[in-house]
């Protein structure tokens, strides 16, 4: 019989867990917090710098740290996917599948949280993903 609109289901409720992109977005401030904690570890002493020239032409350089920290946060949780899914790989002798590649090339084009979320969902999908 259908319970009445109101009314409350007498079945334990099933922990669920959070969408995706937030369990992304929360790994990312993890990552963040280690980057940070390694970032504020004592260093050895500055020496002078040495006049070089830069590899890459100046124009591509982004001297935003903001931007900086975040791209790195995002490459160190990539990172850490691909290392699941190889694990996974290994396991289970299933290879990559297109859809997955696709997702990756996606990310190293144009990194960002909303093109990192199809690499973890499809992970997540497979029941890989540790958080």
């Amino acid at each position: 019989m259908p319970s009445a609109p109101g009314s409350r289901d007498q079945s334990a409720p099933t922990p669920s867990l959070p969408p995706i992109a937030d369990r992304v977005r929360q790994r990312l401030i993890l990552v963040g917090l280690a980057f940070d904690r390694r970032l504020g570890a004592a260093r050895p002493k500055r020496r002078p710098p040495k006049p070089a020239l830069p590899l890459v032409p100046p124009a591509t350089l982004s001297s935003d740290p903001g931007l900086q920290r975040e791209r790195a946060c995002l490459r160190m949780v990539f990172r850490e996917l691909g290392d699941a899914h190889r694990r996974y790989r290994v396991r289970t002798g299933i290879p990559g599948t297109p859809a997955l590649r696709a997702a990756a090339h996606a990310f190293k084009q144009e990194p960002s949280v909303i093109s990192l979320v199809p690499v973890a969902a499809f992970l997540d999908e497979l029941g890989i993903l540790a958080w």
